[in-house]
């Protein structure tokens, strides 16, 4: 009997082993089954082939894009409100797919640069089908990058990686002359400006809660003070984000109106949460972690407002090349910028909650959990600084990337934490703190930021445009001579 139990036990742990081996191919295969369905819907939409034959493989191809997009980019929104505990990863992804679809499909922009913020000169892609493979190109070597970036656990702006496969594409099609410099300097820039910023604001912000909340004697005296007034900074920030960005097909807003709408959203939160914040901190203890609870709703709400305002933005960016090809074959030209029909749109929204779903649970668990410890108000720092730095961007007019931006602001925040260990070591001790009298070995194993994510993360944000550029060179090359 007692060996009939163990077989039984085996034959039950092989069964467990192999369904969780099995677990990554139901993801590919639900994903190829999308991508599939996507190319049939486009071909039923545009017509017969040959015609409808590009727009075929090219919805095939935003498709798999979207997919990856739903893999890497959504987990910078969702990964501190997961890593804070604020939110369960089926409650994040649940959300996360409502409002990135949400925001693709009802704030989502109407016209897109098919060019990617130009910096390529359609003049030079004109002849033929030249555009068109360019664009094929791009897409398909954009999508294989934020693959395998998800694969090495690396978020990467997806935005960058279709900038880097629309430039790689034009200069194999017509030369170093066909991209716009000054523009892609702006867009080297962006690498630097977005984390180091977003980081900046995050850490200020926690220093500030620090100071003024935790350290204070009354700490839920304090919390009741404050924390109404950064649920209102927040609001405000977020107000001024979606007026400027994320209503823009209704009506064009400038930045000095965005960001009075903004004042006026930050002032009602403000009123409206003083009382419920009031109520919350009713019978809380005076300690530290009494005040997690008071941050926990507002970061859950900050994080679904960031998933929106991704799916009104860079869904749009994504799926440009897609929207550049199926113009370029209906009205049989190339132009600037072109409306996005709304299946391409559909086919974005839904690729990324696929995506989100099957995989994306990696990458939020590599922002939440492996780069830094994060509690609800580290996290909420960090979506703070988000909406600010997008805000600040957009008024100075600098291209920047919410997937830097985001987890910039998480390193941000375990550098500050370190820096303030070191530095209150220090204070009490009144000489050197215990951690430089220790090993190095010793050193490096506690401090608060893993710096071999770090250097990895640095790593894939430096080659993401260049590498993504040489594979779309690979790609049109290819496609021209096979198929050009």
């Amino acid at each position: 009997m007692q060996t009939l139990d163990r077989d039984l036990g085996r034959v039950n742990s092989l069964e467990t082993a192999a369904l969780y081996s099995s677990r990554p191919l139901l993801g590919v295969g639900i994903s190829v089954v999308f991508i599939g369905l996507a190319a049939l819907f486009a071909g039923l939409w545009s017509g017969t082939p040959p015609t409808s034959l590009f727009i075929v493989v090219a919805a095939g191809l935003g498709a798999y894009m979207a997919l990856n997009i739903g893999a890497n980019d959504v987990a910078n929104n969702m990964g501190p409100a997961v890593g804070a505990k604020a939110l369960s990863m089926v409650g994040a992804i649940a959300i996360a797919a409502i409002c990135e679809s949400a925001g693709a499909l009802l704030a989502g922009g109407d016209v897109v640069s098919t060019i990617s913020k130009g910096i390529i000169d359609p003049a030079g892609l004109a002849g033929g089908h030249t555009f068109i493979w360019a664009m094929m190109a791009a897409l398909l070597s954009a999508a294989l990058w934020v693959n395998l970036a998800t694969w090495v656990g690396a978020p990467v702006s997806t935005t960058h990686s279709v900038v880097g496969g629309v430039m790689g594409a034009g200069i194999a099609a017509a030369g170093l002359g066909a991209v716009s410099w000054p523009t892609m300097g702006a867009i080297a820039a962006s690498w630097v400006i977005s984390p180091v910023l977003g980081g900046a604001i995050a850490a200020a912000v926690l220093a500030f809660i620090k100071w003024q909340i935790i350290y204070q004697e009354d700490k839920i005296a304090a919390a009741r003070k404050w924390v109404p007034i950064l649920i209102g900074l927040m609001a405000a920030a977020f107000g001024a984000y979606l007026a400027l960005k994320g209503i823009k097909k209704i009506v064009k807003i400038d930045i000095g109106t965005a960001l009075l709408i903004g004042a006026g959203i930050g002032a009602a939160a403000t009123a409206l949460s003083t009382p419920f914040v009031r109520r919350q901190s009713v019978g809380l203890e005076n300690r530290n972690k009494s005040l997690k609870v008071l941050f926990r709703l507002p970061l859950v709400m900050s994080a679904a407002l960031l998933s929106f305002a991704h799916g009104a933005n860079d869904v749009a960016n994504a799926v440009g090349p897609l929207a550049a090809i199926v113009h370029a074959q209906e009205a049989g030209d190339i132009a600037a910028k072109v409306s996005i029909p709304l299946w391409v749109m559909v086919i974005g929204a839904l690729g990324i909650s696929f995506g989100l779903v099957l995989f994306g649970p990696k990458l939020i668990r590599m922002v939440g959990n492996q780069i830094t410890k994060l509690n609800p108000m580290r996290a909420y720092c960090v979506a703070l600084s988000a909406a600010v730095t997008v805000i600040v961007a957009s008024w100075l007019g600098l291209p920047v990337s919410s997937t830097h931006i985001a987890v910039g602001g998480v390193f941000g925040v375990g550098f500050f934490r370190e820096w303030h260990a070191e530095r209150r070591s220090r204070r009490l001790s009144g000489t050197r703190p215990e951690s430089l009298r220790l090993p190095s070995e010793e050193r490096k194993r506690r401090k608060l930021v893993r710096r071999s994510h770090f250097l990895t993360i640095i790593a894939a944000w430096v080659i993401t445009v260049p590498a993504a550029a040489l594979m779309s060179a690979f790609w049109f090359y290819l496609l021209t001579s096979l198929l050009g």
